[in-house]
């Protein structure tokens, strides 16, 4: 699998993400292990967990497998930190919270460092300094390689990344970023790519399927298997299966009919290669999805296809995106 850089680090990772939300919840050990070892065989490095991906137990599964399936220094282990169970706060970036987070995660990775820690997610009620100030002592510790944010805006990633780049040497550049990124959610293509463009920090692409409906498989009904069917997932697909989103996925079906692939390989391959994005994040199921997945490694779309697929699925972006003088 090709290899790219992360940002404007020297740090490279596999262009396709292996995903672990569901893993010790939905995916059990058996599962996990055949998946791990299909990416790792593709060619694959970059894991993505988080430490409140199954309450810690997808962190636990992988750091399991980890050295007796596959060698710790063939991965780049990228994990997260700042979701908290409270519904009063429903996320803390406090200093002290992180770092003990981080520790914790490594306690059930077990693991002395993560090649990528990630903020998983902007918090309000603690100064962005003091949140990046425990990216600086994750990567000055040893505990982290390299540090990003996940689910920041445009502006919260821009003043992240510029502090970051104020004291160079100091404090650790930002790698990455991780953000809900496909042909059903464009959203990062009005403020977040630009900023990570200009910034130069990687986009790694969550849902880079739709959460799943870019696959084809919603056209006509929701089948019992699938994340559709589930009784906590349902509410997480229900938002792509509109009648918008529906026009885009007959798109992406008329475009893998005429190129003799699946969706599956049309959408991946469409985010995968948007300007900008390091390596999508896909969370299959089981080792048959996944190596699904992974066969886009042989597939670039044509430009007259890459355009088509862009028309049909613009966003509406005005003002102040645009040109006020092309309104």
């Amino acid at each position: 699998m090709e290899q790219r850089h992360l940002g404007r680090t020297g740090l490279r990772v596999s262009r396709i993400g292996l995903g672990t939300l569901t893993w010790g919840r939905d995916t059990d050990e058996h599962d996990a292990a055949d998946m791990l070892k299909v990416f790792w065989e593709a060619g694959g490095t970059l894991v993505d967990t988080a430490d409140v991906y199954g309450d810690g137990e997808s962190e636990y599964l992988l750091g399991q497998l980890v050295e007796g399936l596959v060698p710790r220094r063939d991965l780049i282990i990228s994990t997260k930190a700042g979701s908290v169970p409270d519904p009063d706060r429903r996320f803390d970036g406090s200093r002290g919270h992180l770092l003990s987070a981080l520790d914790a995660s490594l306690a059930r990775l077990g693991t002395d460092y993560v090649d990528l820690w990630h903020v998983h997610a902007y918090d309000a009620g603690t100064p962005l300094e003091e949140t990046l100030h425990a990216l600086d002592l994750a990567v000055s510790s040893g505990r982290a390689r390299y540090a990003g944010v996940s689910n920041f805006c445009g502006w919260q990633l821009a003043k992240a990344a510029t502090w970051q780049l104020a004291a160079p040497g100091i404090r650790t550049r930002l790698a990455s970023t991780q953000m809900e990124y496909s042909l059903l959610q464009r959203g990062v293509e009005r403020e977040v790519l630009p900023a990570a463009l200009d910034l130069g920090v990687g986009l790694l692409p969550s849902s880079p399927l739709g959460r799943g409906v870019l696959t084809g498989k919603y056209r006509h009904s929701t089948p019992a298997d699938s994340r559709g069917a589930s009784e906590h997932l349902a509410p997480f697909v229900a938002p792509y299966l509109d009648e918008t989103a529906s026009s885009i996925v007959d798109a992406v079906q008329t475009a893998a009919d005429g190129l003799a692939v699946t969706p599956l390989q049309v959408a991946l391959a469409w985010v995968r290669d948007r300007p900008g994005v390091a390596a999508p994040i896909v969370g299959a199921r089981n080792a048959r999805q996944l190596t699904a997945a992974l066969s886009v490694e042989a597939l670039t779309l044509p430009d007259e296809i890459c355009r088509a697929l862009d028309d049909v699925s613009a966003p509406l972006h005005r003002y102040p995106d645009h040109d006020w003088s092309m309104l």
